[in-house]
């Protein structure tokens, strides 16, 4: 598929979300969960379609995609790997946890790995402080993390 081909598909889906879903009340944020989960992330080349169907400034959109922290501007890996960084992780060690998991994929957060098998994401808190340090892979989260788990997860996201 071409550039222009892929572009013309990108306004083609997204117009028709928009017309699917603009008559809900605030509906921005379905839109943009709606393009990503077809996409696997949010286009740049959806941006003006959604900007003109609902009468905002590129800006306007650009700027809710640039402060919701999960939605993505290029796709994710086949895995996405979110560790968390808060307070009741830190003092159970989830720095260390974060530095040996970018040591055995060889990437940051924010990063995916050259094969695209997983990215890896901070976030802070799942909920599961009490089972600090915690993680979610695809959605499920993951408590009491030990190198052992670690190894484990790697493991799964690489197979």
């Amino acid at each position: 598929m071409t550039m222009q081909a892929a572009s013309t598909e990108i306004a083609s889906r997204t117009a028709s979300i928009i017309d699917e879903m603009k008559g809900l009340e605030g509906p921005l944020l379905p839109i943009l969960h709606s393009i990503q989960e077809e996409f696997g992330h949010v286009p740049k080349d959806a941006l003006p379609v959604i900007a003109d169907g609902l009468n905002l400034s590129r800006a306007e959109v650009h700027g809710v995609v640039s402060f919701y922290h999960d939605f993505r501007a290029k796709p994710a890996g086949r895995h996405v790997l979110k560790l968390c960084q808060a307070e009741a992780c830190q003092s159970m060690g989830s720095e260390a946890v974060a530095a040996k998991v970018k040591q055995l994929l060889g990437i940051g957060f924010h990063e995916t790995t050259r094969d695209g098998s997983v990215t890896l994401e901070p976030v802070y808190c799942l909920g599961l402080c009490a089972c600090s340090p915690s993680a979610m892979l695809d959605g499920e989260v993951i408590g009491r993390l030990d190198d052992e788990k670690i190894e484990e997860i790697v493991a799964e996201v690489r197979s």
